[in-house]
């Protein structure tokens, strides 16, 4: 059996009691950073050997994974934060599992994105969500197709790259576009800004964004 485990974003009570107990049981952990994983296993006093499993990895690791869980064993798979395989790594895995026919359960539980969207005063009925854009190649063409959406659309975005973002999607979507920039979602420092585009660029001026990003921007209308 595999289990996909969400771990908290930020606030560490932000983790069920079920994940915690399947965490203790399971034979073996896969986890995206070992040390920040650690973190968490030591506030609940998990003590479930851990191995690493990673985007640079887990192409030379996936055969050998998928073979320990043929012979038995059950193993949870978790990221840095939030649920595996939603921009982080564990597609790979599952699908393995599933052409092996081998069991994969996913427990409910914490990602980013969905609270960025509830809390962004923006249509949530119904909504796009693009994750990571591309940093080069085909970047424009997937601004150029968002930008046309009539509904409201979610982006993954790094401190560092926000305020050029920003500035792209003015481009592609207009400075009046309204849009919710969602940083530090559950940490002690979490800001969520609605505003323009053009206000939000002014506002997120270059290298003054911190934290892990969500920009959820209204469809065009």
């Amino acid at each position: 059996m595999l289990y996909i485990v969400p771990t908290p974003i930020g606030n560490l009570e932000d983790i069920t009691l079920r994940a915690i107990r399947l965490l203790k049981e399971v034979d073996l952990i896969l986890a995206e950073d070992t040390r920040t994983s650690k973190k968490l296993l030591e506030h609940y006093q998990i003590q479930t050997p851990l191995r690493s499993f990673h985007a640079h990895n887990e192409h030379g690791v996936l055969s050998g994974i998928v073979a320990q869980l043929a012979t038995g064993i059950s193993i949870a798979l978790i990221s840095d934060a939030g649920t595996p395989g939603i921009s982080d790594p564990g597609f790979l895995l599952v699908r393995a599992c599933k052409e092996q026919d081998i069991k994969v359960e996913c427990l409910p539980g914490a990602t980013a994105f969905v609270p960025a969207l509830v809390a962004s005063g923006l249509p949530c009925d119904k909504f796009y969500f693009e994750g990571f854009l591309p940093h080069k190649k085909g970047r424009q063409t997937r601004l150029q197709y968002l930008a046309t959406l009539p509904i409201t659309f979610i982006l993954y975005e790094s401190p560092h790259r926000l305020h050029k973002c920003l500035l792209q999607l003015i481009e592609f979507c207009g400075a009046e576009r309204k849009a919710a920039v969602c940083r530090e979602i559950s940490k002690l420092h979490e800001e969520i800004k609605l505003d323009s585009l053009q206000n939000l660029s002014q506002y997120f001026e270059e290298g003054k964004a911190k934290g892990e990003i969500v920009i959820v921007v209204e469809g065009q209308k």
